[in-house]
Order: C-alpha cells, then structure tokens, then sequence
C-alpha cells in the first residue's frame, strides 16, 4: 500500500471504531446486550487495527503520525482500557461504551480538525471534550454520579477547555521580514524591443484579457526585452500579471501585497522584463487569482531561441463554465514536417495527455529542456495544475491527435485508438541523468501540506495549512543570495497539491526516497500527491519576497500558500 491509502485507511478505521464504540452503547441503553457485545467487539477490532495503521504511518514518516501517536491513540486507548474496567466494575455498560466512543470520534476530529503538528491546545480540547460529553450522557442515562465526580469533572473538562482554546487561539508565530512593494519597470533591464498591452475587462461569458478566452499569445526571441501593460476596464477586485514560471525580477512578479498593488479600474501598470529563457509559459492574475484564472484571466507566452520552423502548436488547457477549451481544431500537416506542442495545464488540477498515431519525446518540462530524451508510443503524460510539457515528433503521413483526459482536442485526422488504459510517464526516470551539481544545501526547509481548523483569525475557518498554520501566519523561509536551499514537500492530506515556487525553478533530488534517476528535472510545478514526499533544491539565485503555494487556486485562498524572501 501506498502513504496515501494508508491515511486514507487509517481514517475509515477511524470512523469505523468510532461508530462501534457509540453504537454500542446506544445498543447497551435500550437493553440490546447482543447487539452491544457485537458492536464493542467490531470497535475494539478497529481500534487495534488502527494501531497497525499508525505504526505504519509512523514508519513512513513522523509527519503523518504526530498527532495520532501524540493525542489520538493515548486518548482512544486509554479510553477504551479505562472503559474496560469500568464495565467489569459497574453496571452503567452503557456510559462506559459512550465514553470509547467519545475518546475515539475526538481522536478522529484532532486528526481531521487540527491536523499537523500535534499541539497540546489540541490535546486538551480534545480531553475536555470526552469528559464533558460522558459526564452529561451519565446523568442523561440516570446513573447518577457522586457529586465529588460530578464537580472534578466539571472542573477538569473546564479547565481543559479554556487553557486548549488558548492555546489553540494563540496568535502565530510567523517572522515578518519587511520588503517593499517597487512600482513601474525593473531597472537595468534596457529599452524595450517588444510591446504588448493587455486590457483586463468583464465579458458576457467571465472575464478576459482584450476581450478574448484565453488572452492574446505572447511570443519573444531570447534577448528581447518585453513591455507589457496592463489596463484594467472594470474588474473591481483588481488584477495584476504573473508570469508563471518566467524568473523575471522580483518587482515584476505580479503579486498583490507582495511586488505591487492591484491594478484597480481606470489603472494601469507597465511590466518590463528581459527574455532570456526559452521556453513554454504562461501569464495570468494573481489578484484574487482563484477567481480571475478560473474566470478567463490567462494566456500564454512562448520564447523561442530562433525563429519557428515547422509547426509549433500552443494548446492551453482550460474549463471555463463547465466547458473544456480549446475547442477541437483539427489542423492537415504534411508528412516529414517537424512539430512541437506546448501542451500548458492552466486548470486547478492535473490533466492526462496521450498523444496517438505517432512516436514522440517530451523535449521539454516547465520550460526546461531534457537530456536525452527517449521515443515513447502507447504513453500517457499527467501535467499538474500549472505545468507545461513540450511534445515533439515528425508528422507521419497517417493521423496524429493529442487527447486531453479522453478528449480529443487538435488532431491531422481522425484516430479512433484508445488510450484509457495506456500507462504514465514517470518524468522522474526518463532521459538521460547528470550528477547533482551540489554536494551539501546551505538552508533545508520542511513543508507539510494539510487540512485543519484554523483559529487566528476573527472567524474560525477549515483551511489547508503549511506546517500546521494557513496565511497569513505560515510566515516568511529566509535564504541568502546565492544559497543552495532544499525543500522538503510533504503532503499528509487526501488531496493533491500542486506546488509551486515563484522565481526559481526547483531540481527534483528524489520522491518518496527514490532519488530521481532521469534527465535533470527543472520545474516550478509539481503534483504532491496524498502520502509523498518530494525533495527538491535551487540556487537561491534571484533576490526579493517570492510567492510559494499550492496552485490549486481555492487551496491558496483557504491558506496554502507562505514565502521566501531571498536577501541580496
């Protein structure tokens, strides 16, 4: 079994002895013993068979099993030999079953309401909880505790209760490293020698940059400088261009609160950046982003080192309203023409590619190019929230089409072959590898990913958090220019997450502790799938605050997302 389908085991069985437990005593109240005695069994069965599940949890990394090896299994455990006793000794069966229950459903909630890492804020909430909760299901059920009992525990449960929410309210702890937020074009970059102005502005159908779903194709040569303006029409909330995946200065990154303010209705502001790196990338707003890219609020921009010869192809990948774009083209190519497609995943999560009628090689991922790459036939590719692969192959004198997740989106002609059932590309083992080019990392990083109970704010919300906090309390990783820094990206929640850091690209060291063995792998976004552990490095190679987030864009906004500040 895979990390992740053990936490998703574990938190079944979870469920599962937690039912048993409450059942059960439910059963032993209106006089069902048989039924009781069946359901304490199946719950006790759960309950050492979550044990298992833990031990292995643990066994794959101490992320994933904090807070059940800190709070949940004392608590369920404890609960459940201290209700054992209690049953030998007392006719109330039933409070004793409600009270295993109780411990168990609160170890659950601390798993899926607080997450990483284990606090005792949780701790103590969640004793307060199982106290209270049998205190009042034991007068309920008229077995009339002692007044003695009823008072300790009153005070106990109390106690636990307001010393957890303090400490679980506390304010974070986050560092504030001051930046300031540069206005106009970055300096030293030389006079422009190409021009664009994107006009921002509402439509019948969401949003669109000059008028158009997806906006208009940016294309430069290695070495020019572009100016881009940005006008905003009528978008209340603001826009801004960031330039994913493109290392442009920090001033021009396109970050609200970060590198500048929104661009407000009637504003404008001017981007101007040097192109030198080729490659296949995209632009799109990162104001209130989650709306505004689902909206329309994207396009495409490509560098080139020379002029294009043959057929280059630019497909970015979008649902707008329910509906897949682009439309299916299909485009007729002579035999022997080389062709490249800029396959660009612009959505919030990961897309199957298969490419059918001919051999082909990824010549490229994220805009970087690979070494060595081998033919494949028959072969899938998944590309994260993001992420842009470049296809390359010869046309044959037969049909070719390129389906997205069984669809057939640009194709020469008509293919019927089915690609369901084709296997992935694992990026990490295909092309041919190089040494690391470091021999120690100057900063490590830890980043677990995950799911909780996020009470720093004013109101309470269930965000996705980065070790144990959402923003704007994950704080601020500091690393020094020129540093080489590792990350460590791990994710102990049940759903993917695809990462993403601003201004570097990031070379992938190994997944689940198997070192990558193929092509030097370059990304800037990389799926994070429940149970995995990435590590990555870079050269802190490009000063300023810089953005590090979940590019699933809801996830951003419910929290997942923190920062690097690289200092000059």
């Amino acid at each position: 079994m895979t990390t992740g389908s053990i936490l998703a085991a574990d938190l079944l069985i979870a469920v599962l002895a937690a039912a048993g437990w409450l059942g059960g005593g439910a059963a032993s109240v209106t006089g069902r013993r048989r039924l009781a005695l069946g359901l304490a069994a199946f719950a006790l069965v759960a309950t050492l068979a979550r044990v298992v599940t833990i031990v292995a949890l643990a066994r794959a990394g101490w992320w994933f099993a904090a807070e059940k090896v800190l709070i949940a299994a004392p608590l369920s455990l404890i609960a459940t030999a201290g209700a054992g006793a209690w049953w030998l000794r007392s006719r109330s069966v039933g409070v004793a079953l409600f009270l295993t229950g109780y411990a168990h459903s609160a170890a659950l909630l601390v798993t899926v309401l607080h997450g990483y890492p284990a606090s005792a804020g949780a701790a103590l909430l969640a004793a307060s909880g199982v106290i209270a909760a049998t205190a009042v299901t034991w007068r309920l059920l008229g077995a009339r505790p002692s007044r003695t009992v009823s008072r300790t525990a009153g005070v106990v449960a109390a106690a636990a209760l307001v010393a957890g929410t303090g400490l679980a309210a506390q304010p974070g702890s986050a560092d504030v490293v001051p930046h300031l937020h540069e206005a106009g074009v970055a300096a030293g970059v030389g006079e422009p020698t190409k021009r664009f102005t994107l006009v921002a502005g509402t439509t019948a159908t969401g949003w669109a940059f000059n008028g158009q779903v997806p906006g208009p194709e940016l294309t430069a040569t290695v070495g020019d400088v572009l100016e881009v303006t940005l006008r905003n029409t009528d978008i209340e909330r603001g826009v801004t261009l960031h330039w994913h995946g493109y290392d442009v200065p920090n001033s021009q990154d396109g970050v609200p609160g970060i590198t500048q303010a929104p661009v407000l209705p009637g504003a404008e502001f001017v981007y101007r950046f040097r192109a030198d790196q080729a490659g296949t990338y995209w632009y799109h707003t990162h104001a209130v982003s989650d709306v505004g890219v689902r909206k329309g609020l994207y396009g495409v921009l490509v560098v080139r080192t020379v002029p294009v010869t043959g057929v280059d192809v630019t497909i970015p990948v979008h649902t707008l309203g329910g509906r897949t774009l682009p439309e299916p083209r299909t485009e007729r190519i002579a035999a022997g023409q080389p062709v490249r497609l800029r396959l660009v995943n612009t959505d919030n999560t990961t897309h199957r590619y298969a490419l059918t009628g001919t051999p082909f090689l990824v010549a490229a991922i994220d805009g970087s190019d690979l070494a060595g790459p081998a033919p494949l036939t028959g072969t899938a590719v998944l590309i994260p929230a993001g992420g842009r692969y470049d296809l390359v192959f010869t046309a044959p004198a037969t049909p070719v089409a390129l389906l997205v997740d069984g669809r057939a989106i640009w194709s020469t002609g008509a293919v019927t072959t089915a690609t369901g059932k084709w296997p992935v590309l694992d990026p990490l083992g295909y092309g041919r590898p190089a040494p690391v080019p470091w021999s120690r990392h100057d900063r490590e990083f830890t980043l677990v990913l995950d799911r909780g109970l996020d009470l720093k704010g004013l109101l309470p919300r269930y965000a996705h958090t980065v070790n144990g906090a959402a923003d704007p309390d994950t704080g601020v990783q500091v690393a020094r220019l020129g540093e080489t820094v590792k990350f460590t990206v791990v994710n102990r929640s049940t759903v993917v997450h695809p990462w993403h850091l601003h201004g570097h690209h990031v070379l992938v060291l190994s997944r689940n502790g198997q070192p990558a063995t193929g092509s030097p792998l370059w990304l800037d976004s990389f799926d994070v799938r429940p149970g995995e552990v990435w590590e990555v490095a870079f050269v802190a190679g490009n000063p300023g605050m810089w953005a590090n987030h979940c590019h699933n864009l809801p996830h951003v906004e419910a929290g997942m997302t923190l920062h690097l500040m690289v200092r000059g």
